[in-house]
Parts: structure tokens; C-alpha cells; sequence
């Protein structure tokens, strides 16, 4: 490709060690889509006939047909001399078409290309990703919608806090995977601008419409500046990065499943589909989906600080050393299955209501709700929570809970405590005092359970859209 220049061969050794094939064959239907919309914006300026134009792109149709199997995908990868996605794909378009491959070439350089080509490659992980937290997150909102008024504790510093219902607790993680579809929606409109026409630096040397080829591969617009447009690889830092938040969650989800569990807890029952047993102990079940998520998260966030370190220190524009932000972004593709996996988990996974049930009506639970019926009989909050420690204390002596305490025991500790105290600190009393939005008061839960069938929705619907779009891009 810029052989006229150098008089000596590579080294052998260097050769076979620079070449990015061996990974990135992964961006062959990106190289292929990128190369026919570069081929419709060259025809536009007259560089190609209408002919020449309908030969080439219906070789590069072939080109990408020709391996999507497994064996072709390893013919690529594997190919002796191509140095790389874009090498590999002339090289067989030269085959098929002789000297007409050639022109493809014309006002465009490798750095504009493999810009392109993982701007698509990325936006499409972003789309999958997305696909599969949907997924999840209904998988949640389901296993909330069923559990009704099902309860549990909840934990501060892992230490037993308030009774919640289980399907707050489930909605905690649907609003976190809501954020992670956020983030993802904003880095896909950031990334989703054209490189092509951007040549190697300045930018093209012949008169294109960039607008060509923008519309055609589904971008917004053309790329600003071509410096920038050849040099960026922010998006894929900040795919990673947001991936990072999407593997946080997923391995937060991991360790309270995990915990859950034990037999020191007992809440969930693992499904046995995605849990395995032990070659010594015949009792065990192992949760062993968890455990990896919680290990598989880690690639995530290596994948993020190599890419920073890689791009901390480069001048503009292009440098060899964007080669190497590739493989990192690579080595995260198999996160929208592990969000496939938790999904089927999620809904197959089994609470043992009467366990947490017993778990929240224990220890003291409702003692926030006890000094909230102090407060509303006007005791000041720090008394009321004073009083109210004295109680417990006094109740953890006697090894009762504090509705089990008299009434002639409770005004040891204040006048204000009457026969109605013992409504307000039920279970049911103690859940519904939480009654503000984003609180575990029964109603609010169901008004937020709704509320986020009703985001998922929207959100799905509009991946639909969207994925027809793209659809009627690409047969163009």
C-alpha cells in the first residue's frame, strides 16, 4: 500500500508484529459498509461511472457475504500478507475486479477509515448493549410486578436497616441500569458523525460531498474538523467508561445475589440452569453465574484504563498507537451477553418470601417508624430518636420486639406513647410511612413499577425505530 517510497522490505519479525488483522477482521462489514459510501461520495465527484460504481459495490456485498460463517471470518483473520481490515478487503476487491479496485482508493486514507469503522463498529455495541439492559431491567421490573407486597430487610453498612418490599429492592437495580441506558444514548449521539472525507489529516484532496456518505452509513452529519475527526477515539473511551457503570451494577447485583444466597441469610434459592455443583461436596449448589459476573466486570474496567493511558499523551493527529485502543474495545464485546445471562437469571431466580418476611419483622426494624409516631405527637426528632433508643435497649434486655413492650413499659420513656403506637410500628405501618416519591410505601412502589414499565417501553420502542433505520441504510 506505500511500498514507492521505501527501497527495503520490512523485518520479518516486525512485520508479522505490527499487523492488526489478527483483531481487527472483527470490523469487516464495518471496512465493507464504509467502503461502499466512500465509492457512492467519489462517484458524486466523477471519479467513478454509474457502472464502475454498481461493479464495486456489489463486490463489496460479496466481500462481506463471503464471511459471515465462522470459516470465512477465519480466513480473514488468518489471511498471509494483509496488514490489516483495510489491506484485506483491497486485496480481494483487486481479485474480483482488477485495476477497478484501485480507485477505491482515491481521496481517502487509512486513518479517516478505521476512524469510520469503529464509530460504526461501536454504535453498534452501543445498540446491542442496550438491547440486553432493557432486557434485564424488564426482567427486574417482572420479578417486581410479582412479588407484590413481598418484603425483606434493607442494609446500611450491612447491618439490618428498614423493612422494604422486595420489589423496591428490585427497582433500585432498574433505575441504575436505567442510568447505564442513559449514558449509552448520549456517548451514541456524540460518536455518531462521519470521519469519511477527513483524509489523512487535512482533509480530502479531491471536492466530496461528506454528506454522501454520512447519510448513507446513518451518521448525524460530517465530522467538524479534520484533525480531530482522524485523531478522536473518545467515543470509544467513553463507551468503555460507560461500560464501566453498567459492570458496576451488574457485579453490585452479583455480590448481593451471592450473599443472599447463603445459608446465613437464605433469601434466593439459585436456579440451578445457572449454578453448578461441587466434584467433592454432593450438597453444594455454587453460584457460579454471579461469581463470574463479578470476575468478567474487571475486563471492563481494564479495558477503560488502558484506553486512557493510551490517548493521555498523544499529539494530534493520527498516531500508531491508536492501533492498540482496539483490542481493549474488542475484549468487552461479550458484556451485552453477560446482561442476556443476568436477564434469564433474574427471572428465574426464587425468593424465599417467609425467610425475608421473618428477617424484616425482626430486630428492630421499625424503630424508625416508631420514632416518627413520636414526632408526630411533637416530640422533636433528636428526642424522639433518643426515646426511641432507650426502648430498643430496654426491649433488647428483655429479648422482645418494641411492639411487645406495654404501654406501662413505653412510658417509661415518655408520656406521648399511646394505645395507637402499636398500629404504627406493624409492618405494613412501617412500609406505608415512607410515603414519598421514591419510597417503599406500598402505593409508591406500585406508582413507580409503572413508571418504569412505561420508560422500558419507550426505550425499546425507540431501539426499534431506530434499528429500521439503520436497516433501510444498509440495503441502500
Amino acid at each position: 500500500m506505500w511500498s514507492g517510497r521505501f527501497r527495503e522490505p520490512l523485518d520479518s519479525e516486525f512485520e508479522a508484529w505490527q499487523r492488526s488483522i489478527v483483531f481487527d477482521w472483527q470490523l469487516l462489514h464495518e471496512e465493507v459498509a464504509a467502503s461502499k459510501a466512500h465509492a457512492s461520495a467519489i462517484a458524486a465527484a466523477g471519479i467513478l461511472t454509474a457502472a464502475e460504481l454498481a461493479l464495486l459495490r456489489d463486490a463489496l456485498n460479496d466481500i462481506g457475504a463471503a464471511h459471515t460463517s465462522v470459516a470465512g471470518r477465519a480466513l480473514v483473520r488468518d489471511h498471509a500478507t494483509a496488514e490489516d481490515i483495510h489491506h484485506y478487503v483491497e486485496l480481494a476487491l483487486t481479485e474480483a475486479l482488477g485495476p477497478l479496485a484501485l480507485k477505491l482508493h482515491t481521496g481517502r486514507s487509512r486513518n479517516e477509515q478505521i476512524a469510520t469503522d469503529l464509530r460504526l463498529y461501536t454504535r453498534k455495541q452501543i445498540e446491542l448493549t442496550i438491547s440486553a439492559l432493557v432486557a434485564w431491567a424488564q426482567a427486574l421490573v417482572a420479578k417486581a410486578r410479582i412479588s407484590g407486597d413481598a418484603v425483606m430487610p434493607s442494609y446500611t453498612h450491612l447491618q439490618r436497616a428498614e423493612p422494604v418490599l422486595v420489589a423496591h429492592w428490585l427497582l433500585a437495580y432498574a433505575q441504575m441500569l436505567l442510568r447505564d441506558i442513559g449514558r449509552l444514548q448520549d456517548c451514541a449521539a456524540r460518536l455518531n458523525y462521519c470521519p469519511l472525507g477527513s483524509g489523512a489529516i487535512a482533509g480530502a484532496t479531491l471536492k466530496l460531498d461528506r454528506s454522501i456518505a454520512a447519510r448513507e452509513l446513518g451518521f448525524t452529519a460530517p465530522t467538524a474538523n479534520s484533525m480531530d475527526a482522524t485523531s478522536d477515539r473518545d467515543f470509544i473511551l467513553e463507551y468503555l467508561q460507560a461500560l464501566t457503570h453498567v459492570g458496576l451494577h451488574a457485579s453490585r447485583f452479583a455480590e448481593e445475589i451471592t450473599l443472599f444466597a447463603t445459608a446465613e441469610f437464605g433469601f434466593v434459592q439459585l436456579p440451578e440452569a445457572f449454578s453448578t455443583g461441587s466434584s467433592a461436596m454432593p450438597q453444594k449448589k455454587n453460584p457460579d453465574l454471579t461469581e463470574l459476573v463479578r470476575a468478567k466486570v474487571g475486563r471492563i474496567h481494564g479495558a477503560a484504563a488502558s484506553v486512557t493511558l493510551l490517548l493521555k499523551g498523544l499529539p494530534l493527529a493520527y498516531n500508531k498507537d491508536m492501533q492498540e485502543t482496539q483490542e481493549p474495545l474488542f475484549a468487552v464485546h461479550g458484556t451485552a451477553q453477560m446482561l442476556s445471562l443476568l436477564a434469564r437469571f433474574t427471572a428465574a431466580l426464587e425468593f424465599s418470601a417467609n425467610r425475608m418476611h421473618e428477617a424484616a419483622e425482626s430486630g428492630f426494624l421499625n424503630a424508625m417508624a416508631a420514632a416518627t409516631y413520636l414526632v408526630h405527637k411533637g416530640v422533636p426528632f433528636r428526642k424522639a430518636h433518643e426515646k426511641i433508643g432507650n426502648a430498643v435497649r430496654f426491649a433488647m434486655d428483655k429479648k422482645v420486639e418494641l411492639g411487645a413492650l406495654s404501654l406501662e413499659e413505653l412510658h417509661q420513656f415518655g408520656d406521648e406513647f399511646g394505645p395507637d403506637f402499636y398500629a404504627a410500628v406493624t409492618l405494613e405501618a412501617t412500609l406505608d410511612c415512607h410515603d414519598v416519591i421514591g419510597g417503599t410505601a406500598r402505593h409508591q412502589v406500585s406508582a413507580a413499577l409503572t413508571l418504569a414499565e412505561k420508560q422500558l417501553l419507550a426505550i425499546t420502542n425507540a431501539n426499534a425505530l431506530s434499528s429500521s433505520m439503520e436497516a433501510a441504510h444498509a440495503s441502500a
